[in-house]
């Protein structure tokens, strides 16, 4: 399977401007560097890898509670990526998951394994290469 999303851009790094979309959704938001980098309206690329990262974190805990004959009955999951710089400019510097979840049938410890292997097993985890670290909650 693929997947795509597309961009475009016109202009300088700074006073530029462009947008983002999907092709499965009607998602076509425009961004500029002010709405990256200095609060302004618009779209930020990496609140959508943001995004989708939690929502693959997820469907990972879900499927990872299946496996374990648990189903989860909720799961909500928060993805910040820390923006900074390096020798190149602009640069994800660390991603922190923090997720709840309420997995009847489970315990404390076996829903920090499973979030743990979720954490680690999440393609979105597998592709970055910046520290991926994590709050997980449990909620009896």
């Amino acid at each position: 399977m693929i997947v795509v999303g597309n961009s475009d851009w016109r202009g300088a790094f700074r006073d530029g401007e462009g947008s983002i979309s999907t092709t499965t959704d009607t998602l076509q938001s425009p961004y500029t560097f002010a709405s990256r980098f200095e609060g302004a309206p618009g779209a930020i690329p990496e609140e959508l890898l943001a995004a989708g990262h939690a929502g693959c974190f997820n469907h990972a805990l879900a499927n990872i509670s299946n496996q374990n004959g648990l189903t989860v009955e909720s799961v909500h999951t928060s993805v910040e990526v820390t923006m900074g710089t390096d020798d190149h400019g602009p640069a994800i510097t660390g991603i922190h998951v923090i997720t709840e979840a309420k997995i009847p049938g489970a315990t404390e410890e076996k829903f920090q394994e499973m979030a743990e292997g979720a954490r680690a097993w999440c393609s979105f985890s597998k592709a970055i290469a910046a520290p991926i670290t994590m709050t997980a909650t449990f909620s009896k």
